[in-house]
Protein backbone atom coordinates (compact mmCIF):
# COMPACT_ATOMS: atom_id res chain seq x y z
CA UNK A 1 0.00 0.00 0.00
CA UNK A 2 1.11 3.79 -0.86
CA UNK A 3 1.81 6.48 1.34
CA UNK A 4 -0.88 8.13 -0.22
CA UNK A 5 -3.38 5.44 0.46
CA UNK A 6 -2.53 4.94 3.73
CA UNK A 7 -2.57 8.93 4.23
CA UNK A 8 -6.13 8.90 2.70
CA UNK A 9 -7.36 5.81 5.08
CA UNK A 10 -5.72 7.44 8.40
CA UNK A 11 -7.83 10.72 7.26
CA UNK A 12 -10.74 8.99 6.71
CA UNK A 13 -11.41 9.38 2.85
CA UNK A 14 -10.80 5.90 2.18
CA UNK A 15 -11.71 2.75 4.33
CA UNK A 16 -9.14 0.08 4.43
CA UNK A 17 -11.13 -3.18 2.41
CA UNK A 18 -11.60 -5.71 5.58
CA UNK A 19 -13.44 -2.58 6.73
CA UNK A 20 -15.51 -2.13 3.78
CA UNK A 21 -16.35 -6.24 3.86
CA UNK A 22 -17.84 -6.68 7.12
CA UNK A 23 -19.46 -3.63 7.46
CA UNK A 24 -21.05 -3.35 4.17
CA UNK A 25 -24.77 -3.19 5.68
CA UNK A 26 -23.48 -0.25 8.15
CA UNK A 27 -24.46 3.16 8.43
CA UNK A 28 -22.26 6.05 7.02
CA UNK A 29 -22.39 7.55 10.36
CA UNK A 30 -21.38 4.02 11.77
CA UNK A 31 -18.72 3.89 9.44
CA UNK A 32 -16.89 6.70 10.08
CA UNK A 33 -17.09 6.67 13.87
CA UNK A 34 -15.53 3.23 13.40
CA UNK A 35 -12.45 4.34 11.66
CA UNK A 36 -12.62 7.37 14.36
CA UNK A 37 -12.26 4.41 17.23
CA UNK A 38 -9.95 2.36 15.50
CA UNK A 39 -7.75 5.76 14.86
CA UNK A 40 -7.67 6.74 18.97
CA UNK A 41 -7.34 2.87 20.15
CA UNK A 42 -4.25 2.88 17.62
CA UNK A 43 -2.61 6.46 18.23
CA UNK A 44 -3.62 5.63 22.15
CA UNK A 45 -0.82 3.83 22.73
CA UNK A 46 1.48 6.83 21.00
CA UNK A 47 4.36 8.79 22.55
CA UNK A 48 1.76 11.49 23.65
CA UNK A 49 3.35 13.30 26.67
CA UNK A 50 -0.38 12.96 28.63
CA UNK A 51 -0.35 9.70 28.89
CA UNK A 52 3.20 8.74 29.74
CA UNK A 53 4.04 8.24 33.40
CA UNK A 54 5.32 11.60 35.27
CA UNK A 55 7.48 9.56 37.23
CA UNK A 56 10.33 8.84 34.68
CA UNK A 57 13.39 9.25 35.90
CA UNK A 58 15.97 11.51 33.68
CA UNK A 59 19.01 8.77 32.52
CA UNK A 60 22.25 10.10 30.85
CA UNK A 61 22.66 9.28 27.17
CA UNK A 62 25.96 6.84 26.96
CA UNK A 63 29.27 8.32 25.56
CA UNK A 64 30.15 7.67 22.69
CA UNK A 65 33.33 5.34 22.67
CA UNK A 66 36.07 7.32 20.88
CA UNK A 67 38.98 5.03 19.02
CA UNK A 68 42.25 6.27 19.91
CA UNK A 69 43.72 4.55 16.84
CA UNK A 70 41.16 4.16 13.81
CA UNK A 71 42.28 2.04 10.91
CA UNK A 72 43.50 3.66 8.09
CA UNK A 73 42.20 3.13 5.21
CA UNK A 74 43.47 1.23 2.55
CA UNK A 75 45.16 2.52 -0.25
CA UNK A 76 43.74 2.06 -3.80
CA UNK A 77 44.52 -0.55 -5.90
CA UNK A 78 46.24 0.42 -9.27
CA UNK A 79 43.10 -1.24 -11.24
CA UNK A 80 40.91 1.35 -9.25
CA UNK A 81 38.95 4.41 -11.24
CA UNK A 82 40.40 7.72 -10.15
CA UNK A 83 37.16 9.29 -11.65
CA UNK A 84 35.12 9.45 -9.01
CA UNK A 85 37.68 10.83 -6.78
CA UNK A 86 36.70 14.44 -6.95
CA UNK A 87 39.69 17.41 -5.51
CA UNK A 88 38.60 20.98 -5.44
CA UNK A 89 40.87 23.76 -5.55
CA UNK A 90 39.79 26.86 -4.22
CA UNK A 91 42.61 29.51 -5.10
CA UNK A 92 42.72 32.87 -2.90
CA UNK A 93 41.78 34.97 -5.66
CA UNK A 94 38.72 33.61 -8.35
CA UNK A 95 40.52 34.69 -11.29
CA UNK A 96 44.08 35.79 -12.28
CA UNK A 97 44.46 38.75 -14.87
CA UNK A 98 47.47 38.05 -16.70
CA UNK A 99 48.31 41.46 -18.48
CA UNK A 100 50.26 41.73 -21.67
CA UNK A 101 52.12 45.05 -22.00
CA UNK A 102 54.47 47.28 -24.10
CA UNK A 103 55.84 49.70 -21.31
CA UNK A 104 57.23 53.00 -23.10
CA UNK A 105 57.74 55.28 -19.75
CA UNK A 106 58.55 54.78 -16.14
CA UNK A 107 54.93 55.20 -15.50
CA UNK A 108 53.84 51.69 -17.46
CA UNK A 109 56.54 49.92 -15.26
CA UNK A 110 55.41 51.74 -11.94
CA UNK A 111 51.80 49.92 -13.36
CA UNK A 112 53.74 46.67 -14.04
CA UNK A 113 54.98 47.07 -10.36
CA UNK A 114 51.22 47.53 -8.98
CA UNK A 115 49.92 45.12 -10.50
CA UNK A 116 52.24 42.23 -9.62
CA UNK A 117 52.84 43.60 -5.93
CA UNK A 118 49.00 44.89 -4.86
CA UNK A 119 46.83 42.53 -7.50
CA UNK A 120 48.98 39.56 -7.47
CA UNK A 121 48.43 39.24 -11.35
CA UNK A 122 51.10 37.77 -13.72
CA UNK A 123 52.27 40.34 -15.93
CA UNK A 124 53.97 39.68 -19.11
CA UNK A 125 56.51 42.70 -20.77
CA UNK A 126 57.88 43.11 -23.74
CA UNK A 127 60.49 45.55 -22.90
CA UNK A 128 61.92 45.57 -26.61
CA UNK A 129 60.52 49.42 -26.58
CA UNK A 130 62.62 50.55 -23.78
CA UNK A 131 66.14 48.85 -24.57
CA UNK A 132 65.65 50.67 -28.62
CA UNK A 133 64.52 54.29 -27.54
CA UNK A 134 65.80 54.67 -23.47
CA UNK A 135 68.74 52.99 -22.44
CA UNK A 136 68.38 54.55 -18.88
CA UNK A 137 64.54 53.41 -18.79
CA UNK A 138 65.70 50.10 -19.39
CA UNK A 139 68.51 49.87 -16.85
CA UNK A 140 65.52 50.96 -14.44
CA UNK A 141 62.81 48.86 -15.41
CA UNK A 142 65.54 45.88 -14.64
CA UNK A 143 66.35 47.69 -11.40
CA UNK A 144 62.89 47.24 -10.04
CA UNK A 145 62.33 44.15 -11.15
CA UNK A 146 65.72 42.83 -9.57
CA UNK A 147 64.19 44.55 -6.08
CA UNK A 148 60.62 42.91 -6.97
CA UNK A 149 62.37 39.26 -6.90
CA UNK A 150 64.96 40.23 -3.62
CA UNK A 151 62.30 42.08 -1.66
CA UNK A 152 59.00 39.98 -2.20
CA UNK A 153 59.68 37.05 -3.62
CA UNK A 154 58.65 37.77 -7.75
CA UNK A 155 59.65 35.48 -10.09
CA UNK A 156 60.73 36.56 -13.47
CA UNK A 157 61.16 34.36 -16.55
CA UNK A 158 62.55 35.24 -19.76
CA UNK A 159 60.21 34.27 -22.26
CA UNK A 160 61.55 34.55 -25.58
CA UNK A 161 64.18 37.33 -26.93
CA UNK A 162 64.32 38.19 -30.50
CA UNK A 163 65.89 41.37 -32.39
CA UNK A 164 62.18 42.81 -32.07
CA UNK A 165 61.23 41.56 -28.73
CA UNK A 166 62.02 40.98 -25.40
CA UNK A 167 59.35 39.32 -23.58
CA UNK A 168 59.57 38.34 -19.68
CA UNK A 169 56.68 37.04 -17.52
CA UNK A 170 57.14 38.57 -13.76
CA UNK A 171 54.26 36.69 -11.39
CA UNK A 172 53.76 36.77 -7.67
CA UNK A 173 55.06 34.76 -5.28
CA UNK A 174 51.50 32.95 -4.99
CA UNK A 175 51.41 32.17 -8.72
CA UNK A 176 53.83 29.21 -9.29
CA UNK A 177 55.77 30.28 -12.67
CA UNK A 178 58.19 26.49 -13.37
CA UNK A 179 60.33 26.59 -16.42
CA UNK A 180 60.43 22.83 -17.56
CA UNK A 181 62.58 24.04 -20.44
Amino acid sequence: MSFTDTLKRSLGFEEPETVKRDNNNESALENLSNMINNLTKSEGRSNSPRQQPQNRQYQPRPSPVNNPRPSPSPRPSPQQDYVDDDYVIIPEQSFYEIVLIRPKTIDDINYVVDQVLEENNPVILDLSFLERESAANFKLAGDKINQMRSRYGVQALLLAKTDDKELIIVSPKKVRVINKG
